[in-house]
């Protein structure tokens, strides 16, 4: 239950307006600390990275310790399920994700959901970590990619352009809709794990969803996300969950109206306004600031951050990125964003 004296962010999720409004970035551990840089070393991978919870609760709570943010983010990768699922990741320092595309294999194989729930049982063990330190008055959240952004990585090894992805989901209709079938429910039992570990909430990452058409928007996106939300439900998730399907442009109504999430997360394309419009009356909304005015600073950060503060005024309202902080972000500039929204401005 959430009551005057929960986190901010928990009672935004839950419907109310809170002045000023809390805020957290999306990757806020990363490579714009230079402890974090440091403390990636220490580990051989990304992924052992992820896999090694000491580390990775250290990663958490370093931007906790420089930066009044109220909320903590389980550190971890959307691409850990299909890496628990049987299908080698890879990271490619300045290039990202590899994986074996799965558009070159006549027929698709996995590991069963039950293996890879014990594949991942030291990412809930992080949770745990990091709950059993955090501030009561910072929520904690979880979060998994959208199935159609992890099936995309899975199809065509990659990220980028995003063709031959979408000409699967036309040539290989079955196996694309089962393999959609099979994210649903690994990653319902991803997320459930988290919170019984101690997530508050948690978000869907739904990073590839623009370039669809409206069938398309509606098979990749919407029906899936909300088999994932009913599923999590079915499993006896309370929590909250905010959606954040990153370039869906005019869809984004559809999507905020018909998966059932908590809240909608905005991109820095999408007009608040235009969210507000297309929102359920009185959902949460989270964003949406340009990761890009971290990097400018000055004038531009404190213009930007008005805006958006004033943009989705007397509204629930999360105040973060319309996507994740960049590498060439510099802390005093964060901390600067936080001064001004914590401000009132």
């Amino acid at each position: 239950m959430v009551s005057g004296n929960s986190p901010a962010l928990l009672r935004v999720l839950n419907g109310e307006r809170v002045d000023p409004p809390p805020i957290w970035i999306m990757r806020q551990a990363g490579r714009y600390l230079p402890e974090y840089r440091e403390l990636r070393k220490r580990a051989k991978s990304f992924l052992d990275f992820c896999y090694s919870p000491a580390i990775a609760t250290e990663a958490v709570m370093q931007p906790l310790r420089r930066f009044d943010l109220d909320a903590a983010i389980l550190f971890s990768d959307i691409l850990v399920v299909p890496d628990a699922l049987g299908r080698t990741v890879s990271f490619v320092e300045g290039e990202g994700p590899r994986l074996k595309p799965l558009i070159e294999e006549e027929a698709w194989s996995f590991d069963d959901p039950v293996r890879a729930m014990q594949r991942l049982a030291p990412v809930y063990e992080t949770v745990e970590r990091i709950k059993s330190g955090l501030d009561p008055n910072i929520a904690l959240i979880g979060f998994c990619g959208g199935p159609w952004t992890v099936a995309t990585y899975m199809l065509q090894g990659e990220g980028g352009e995003k063709d031959r992805a979408r000409l699967a989901a036309y040539v290989r209709h079955g196996d694309v809709d089962a393999l959609l079938a099979l994210l649903v429910e690994v990653s319902a039992l991803h997320l459930q794990a988290q919170v019984k570990a101690g997530a508050d909430c948690v978000q869907i990452f739904e990073s590839w969803s623009q370039d669809l058409t409206k069938p398309l928007f509606d098979r990749l996106i919407v029906q899936p996300t909300a088999a994932l939300v009913k599923r999590l439900r079915a499993l006896g998730v309370t929590a909250p969950i905010i959606g954040f399907p990153r370039g869906s442009g005019a869809q984004i109504g559809r999507y905020a109206r018909e998966t059932g999430i908590t809240a909608l997360g905005v991109d820095y394309q999408t007009p608040a306004a235009f969210a507000r419009e297309q929102a359920p009356a009185g959902m949460p909304l989270q964003g949406n600031l340009d990761p890009q005015l971290l990097v400018a600073g000055g004038a531009f950060l404190e213009q930007g951050a008005k805006h958006v503060v004033e943009a989705f005024k007397d509204a629930p309202h999360i105040f973060n990125l319309g996507h994740g902080i960049t590498p060439q972000a510099t802390p005093e500039n964060v901390s600067e964003l936080i001064r001004w929204v914590k401000g009132g401005v």
